[in-house]
């Protein structure tokens, strides 16, 4: 493996790293190899974490084509990313870093042109789902190795069922101690076109900066493997499905109501009594069915099923042939375990009971802040931290198209990356009426302290308390008042040898 060469490219300067008794802490599910067996051996001896990491991908997938999960999914992703017309789906702000405007506009300019690799002013919702459903997301970033200044070409999605982290560690014994010290690690990517089944000849070892990725950032410290935001669904999911088809097996089987035929028989043998009471039933009992793949009404008589009538033989002495009824089912109606186990898959899902339909709250209140359920607060901080999660992919290309294109060093990129700020889209419309709420309490407050005013508070505290005014603002609204010969006397500029002489003996 020391000599197998990375497909793809490496822009990053490797780093003298120290030595060090600690393993590395498993944050991003790759997969651990110590130098030595290499990543052939470890895939053929122990490939169960790739393998059980899969399985959950699947059963994600499976799980999110499911009415009640697509409806949470979709709650989710339509709160996360929001398309509008004329509008860019994410801003980027750099009013925290301390690069240059000129250097401030070309990171802009850069990042307008991932989005239009990535599309996504177009498919980003797409992109968001497949992200909040498989719990991770990777690209593989294309470069002409012939022109890297001209900056990534194209971005190919790639199925997470197919790649794989390694992260390879080299440990040497110390010769003192005689502990065993992690001296090296090494990152890369091992991509495995589904269906192949010998990694030593069908996969593909992928340099790290070549591949973009994005996980979920919940790894399962037994397995160390990523988990996706659907795992802990999985148990209420298949609790719900169970007690839905116990309830509908229930229903088909006391829904009706049945007759209870007792046949007198005499003093007639068994096997005699039997063929008498054969013949009864088929004489007297039909079954007549719809063919809804023909069309056809058909006649069948070749079986009884539990749903349909009984036949019981009665021995002389007995009270003769009867015929009775038995009861359907008399709580056929009940649902409630039904509703307990999707609320519990609901809230496994971090959406709001209230947005259940069938529910009390299900419809959308506008009314004032003070209204707010706490589940839709609890439910916009959750989408506020997959937003943050899921901006490291554009943090990721960022970093990549700003090196390639010689726009920054590597030494610059640590203080802009802590300074990104993306402004996601909200909805114009929520968003308009929730300002006009803040600014209609703002004005009520400001109605009540205006009697105070130049007694216990001063003007330029109501602006920046009540108002929430910075210092900008009021500078520009004391300019405007200027212009327009408005506002307070003492904000003007005033010549005092155009203010006329008071006699103070008058």
């Amino acid at each position: 493996m020391a000599g197998f060469e990375l497909f793809g490219f490496e822009i990053a300067k490797k780093k003298k790293k120290n030595k060090t008794f600690v393993t590395p802490e498993n944050l991003d599910g790759a997969t651990q190899v110590i130098e030595g067996g290499g990543i052939y051996g470890h895939y053929l001896d122990t490939g169960n974490t790739a393998k059980d990491e899969n399985v959950l991908i699947q059963k994600y997938r499976e799980m999110s084509m499911t009415q009640e999960v697509d409806l949470a999914i979709s709650d989710v992703v339509n709160e996360s990313v929001v398309h509008e017309d004329g509008r860019p789906t994410i801003n980027l702000f750099l009013d925290q870093t301390k690069q240059s405007t000129a250097i401030k506009e070309k990171i802009v300019t850069e990042f307008k042109a991932i989005m239009k690799l990535l599309d996504f002013n177009r498919v980003g919702s797409d992109l968001f789902r497949k992200w909040y459903v498989d719990g991770k997301i990777y690209h593989h970033i294309i470069v002409d190795i012939k022109k890297p200044k001209e900056g990534i070409k194209e971005l190919i999605p790639v199925d997470a069922l197919s790649i794989q982290k390694i992260t390879e560690i080299t440990k040497d014994k110390d010769p003192v101690t005689g502990v065993e010290m992690v001296v090296d690690t090494q990152d890369y990517f091992v991509y495995q076109p589904e269906g192949s089944i010998n990694v030593a000849l069908d996969g593909v070892r992928v340099a790290p900066d070549s591949i973009s990725y994005v996980h979920s950032g919940m790894v399962d410290n037994e397995k160390q493997i990523i988990i996706g935001y659907l795992y802990k669904s999985i148990k209420p999911f298949n609790q719900l499905r169970m007690i839905e088809d116990s309830l509908v097996i229930y229903r088909l089987a006391r829904a009706p109501e049945r007759r209870i035929f007792y046949i007198d028989v005499g003093n007639l043998p068994k096997i005699k009594a039997e063929q008498y009471l054969r013949s009864v039933m088929d004489k007297y009992k039909q079954k007549i069915i719809y063919n809804a793949s023909t069309g056809e009404v058909e006649d069948q008589k070749k079986q009884m099923s539990m749903l349909e009538d009984f036949w019981l033989p009665r021995r002389d002495g007995g009270r003769g042939t009867e015929i009775s009824t038995l009861p359907s089912g008399q709580n056929l109606g009940e649902i409630e375990d039904i509703e307990y186990f999707r609320k519990k898959l609901y809230q496994s899902l971090n959406v709001p009971i209230s947005r259940i339909e069938g529910t009390e709250q299900t419809s959308f209140n506008l009314g004032r802040a003070s209204e707010i359920n706490r589940d839709e607060i609890k439910f916009a901080k959750f989408v506020a931290k997959l937003r943050h999660r899921f901006s490291q992919m554009f943090v990721d290309l960022l970093r990549i198209q700003l090196l390639l294109k010689g726009v920054i060093k590597e030494e610059d990129w640590y203080d802009i990356k802590d300074n990104l700020e993306f402004i996601w889209t909200k909805d114009s419309h929520y968003a308009e009426l929730k300002n006009n709420e803040i600014l209609r309490e703002r004005m009520e407050l400001l109605q009540m302290v205006d009697e105070y005013s130049g007694k216990f508070v001063s003007d330029d505290w109501i602006r920046k308390r009540i108002l929430r005014m910075t210092d900008d603002e009021i500078e520009q609204i004391n300019k405007d008042n200027r212009q327009a010969g408005k506002g307070d006397p003492d904000d003007f500029d005033i010549d005092p040898n155009l203010v006329a002489p008071v006699d103070i003996h008058r």
